[in-house]
């Protein structure tokens, strides 16, 4: 079987239909399809978000109570490959409980995410949003437009995008045909915020490459007014650039049932190397 550019960059990694292997209690191994887009020998911070999700849902669940926001800071290179998830409660409550994860890669920590688990209840009566319905990604044609990224990650994504797309805004649904974790059934939060950090790179300013400009993020903010479900993720997303080196990537997340939450991304904004 030929191997794609993405697996030749990283031979040691398997590939298979899946982003990870489970080689221990919170230990995992990236396959060839978490590969980032920045670097080869990195993760992709989508499906490194995902496999954090997956380890917070699975320490000390409650039925009564679900995610409601997830917050990631990237402390550095998220090494492909080997790596560790460490898990632990930083605030019980009866009502909401703030829970930690902390990524360890190579002897340092590469990602630490915060999530907020609230108390359910039934509020159909006061429920509403501001956020409207976008178009159902079954009625788009393919989005070809991604094909500027690099890395096993987006390589294995599917793409649809909706009319008025442009530079800095758009409208683009994703979804993958891969398992987060080998063997192992996850939910759709997991598969769904797995996707999410692709916001970044669906309507850049610019457009990326060796003579051009970078605009990686430093973290991830989710925050989600509704349970999401299903295999499609839409995002809605913007991108703004300031004056010295700071921009940031808005979005509006959706599922085929309409948006469920928003998410944030700072950026650092900078020459890349070969253009400096």
């Amino acid at each position: 079987m030929t191997q794609t550019a993405a697996e030749k960059n990283l031979p040691e990694l398997a590939a298979g239909d899946f982003y990870y292997q489970q080689t221990g209690e919170g230990r995992y191994r990236s396959t060839v399809h978490a590969q980032g887009a920045w670097n080869p020998h990195e993760q992709h911070m989508a499906p490194a978000t995902g496999i954090l999700v997956h380890e917070m849902e699975l320490f000390a669940p409650r039925s009564d109570m679900r995610m409601a926001r997830v917050s990631l800071d990237i402390y550095g290179i998220i090494h492909g490959g080997e790596f560790q998830i460490k898990t632990r409660l930083l605030r019980p409550g009866r009502t909401i409980e703030l829970i930690e994860a902390e990524m360890v890669s190579q002897g340092r920590t590469c990602i630490v995410a915060r999530g907020w688990r609230l108390a359910t209840l039934d509020s159909s009566v006061v429920a509403a949003s501001e956020d409207a319905a976008v178009v159902d990604p079954g009625e788009l044609e393919p989005f070809v437009g991604m094909t500027q990224w690099p890395g096993g990650y987006i390589e294995g994504l599917e793409f649809r995008g909706a009319a008025g797309h442009r530079p800095g805004k758009g409208v683009v649904w994703m979804r993958n045909k891969f398992e987060m974790v080998d063997g192992v059934a996850t939910s759709d939060m997991v598969r769904l915020l797995g996707m999410i950090d692709t916001a970044n790179g669906v309507a850049p300013r610019v457009e990326p490459g060796p003579a051009s400009w970078m605009f990686p993020n430093v973290d991830l903010q989710i925050h989600m007014y509704r349970a999401p479900a299903g295999e499609w993720l839409g995002l809605e997303a913007q991108q703004t650039y300031g004056v010295d080196g700071i921009g940031l990537t808005s979005a509006v997340l959706h599922d085929v049932h309409g948006p469920f939450g928003r998410s944030e991304q700072i950026l650092t904004v900078r020459p890349s190397p070969v253009s400096a």
